[in-house]
């Protein structure tokens, strides 16, 4: 009888852990419905855009005016409809909400500058907007780069996504892009970033291994790869006449064999090396120096005149010395 009973307390006892997991497990499904739900019932309300709306400008034929500006952050918004009537506004911000779609922006063709900071949007795809210029999809879940096709867009914020790859990028219709920033996603290589007119290039804190597709970025004066996974500098070209400041920092260059490779940038002026081995070597800087006689700057440091002359003569020297050695050896070939 006690082994039944023993038994019994411990069926008992398996059946309420049981019942205890489903209970959890039935909580934890309320608890994700309930939160389903709270995201549904928040659609933007006309009390909220009231709230939102403000300069009021002349509408496009001059005889009427209407609101041009509307800001909606942190208010849990899933859905942005209504927006569609308002179809003269110029600048908006949504950021800090529960947004997954942006398609209700499609009939706002008037709008210049769009903010959607730290939403839930899975895509940057957008329906073309002919004036827009300024877009921040800051800190999202944006996994590629297709679907961004609008004419005037010169400033681009994409940080802190999870894009894997550029090569979805619409070349064609982006060409007045300007400023382009990726810092914070998961790209491994720069293919598919030849972008004509782009000046500004914010690449740090991805995986980048290898630098490729560079050549058609021949305006481009700023290039920020600091916190990547490059080794080698292999990708740099003439054809970047425009570049003058270039960050490296903390990737895994540990030979200035490789800064070697910067000689091909004519208007390189400013160099960041920081946080990588070949920091290490020995009159590093000098060296860079001797290496890049164009350059002003080093980790954000002036050169000195005395190391301009030094790195000079250095230089001069180790010409000479090869001017020697290939004397030397056309005798030797001559005999």
């Amino acid at each position: 009888m006690e082994g039944e009973e023993r038994d019994g307390e411990e069926y008992t006892l398996q059946e309420e852990g049981e019942e205890e997991e489903e209970e959890e497990e039935e909580a934890a499904r309320s608890k994700q419905e309930e939160e389903e739900q709270v995201l549904a019932a928040r659609p933007l309300t006309e009390e909220v855009l009231k709230e939102g709306l403000s300069l009021l400008c002349k509408s496009g034929n001059g005889l009427a005016h209407a609101y041009v500006k509307f800001e909606a952050k942190s208010k849990d918004l899933t859905d942005v409809s209504i927006l569609e009537r308002f179809i003269h506004l110029r600048y908006v911000d949504l950021s800090d909400n529960k947004l997954h779609d942006l398609s209700p922006l499609s009939s706002l063709t008037h709008l210049l500058w769009l903010k959607v900071d730290g939403n839930l949007l899975s895509s940057a795809c957008m329906q073309e907007l002919p004036y827009l210029q300024i877009i921040s999809f800051t800190h999202n879940r944006i996994k590629d780069m297709e679907g961004i096709t609008h004419p005037r867009l010169a400033n681009l914020s994409l940080k802190g996504n999870k894009i894997q790859t550029a090569l979805g990028l619409s070349h064609g219709q982006l060409f007045s892009l300007q400023i382009l920033e990726l810092r914070g996603n998961k790209l491994e290589s720069t293919a598919g970033l030849s972008l004509p007119k782009l000046k500004n290039l914010y690449l740090a804190q991805n995986t980048i291994r290898s630098l490729e597709g560079l050549e058609g970025l021949g305006q481009l004066a700023v290039l920020h790869l600091r916190d990547n996974q490059l080794e080698t500098l292999d990708g740099f070209c003439s054809s970047m006449k425009c570049l003058q400041y270039l960050n490296l920092r903390n990737n895994g260059i540990s030979s200035l064999q490789e800064v070697a490779k910067l000689q091909v940038l004519p208007m390189l002026q400013s160099l960041v090396l920081l946080d990588n081995p070949c920091c290490d070597e020995p009159d590093y800087r000098l060296e860079v120096l001797v290496l890049l006689p164009h350059l002003q700057r080093l980790d954000k440091e002036l050169f000195e005149q005395y190391e301009q002359a030094e790195a000079n003569k250095i230089r001069q020297e180790r010409q000479e010395e090869e001017k020697e050695m290939e004397g030397s050896l056309q005798d030797d070939v001559t005999e």
